[in-house]
């Protein structure tokens, strides 16, 4: 999923009268609320916002991943084998068998 540019800014007034579009307005892309003309919230479908939290995530993964890396390629002695990470994880319930 890519982020273009917001299409639409509403101000708070109008959020009353607007309400009844919102499904179809969303289905365009998210929406910035405004409140005296600054930037309040920001509604976007339920989707998106999934969508968005999973690559979060996966780009926080990246960036551990990456971090854990540059530790290694500092130090090579000081990494634990995958084994007893494992295996740690497994005695804490944090991974299945």
């Amino acid at each position: 999923m890519s982020l273009e540019m917001i299409p639409e800014l509403v101000p708070l007034s109008q959020f009353p009268t607007w309400i009844r579009d919102i499904r179809e307005r969303l289905r365009r892309g998210p929406i910035v609320l405004t409140d005296n003309d600054v930037a309040a919230a920001v509604l976007v479908e339920p989707e998106t916002w999934n969508d968005l939290l999973v690559e979060l995530e996966d780009l926080q993964d990246a960036l551990d991943a990456l971090t854990a890396y540059e530790a290694y390629r500092r130090d090579p002695e000081s990494v634990r084998p995958w084994q007893e990470i494992r295996a740690k994880l497994i005695a804490e319930g944090r991974l299945d068998d």
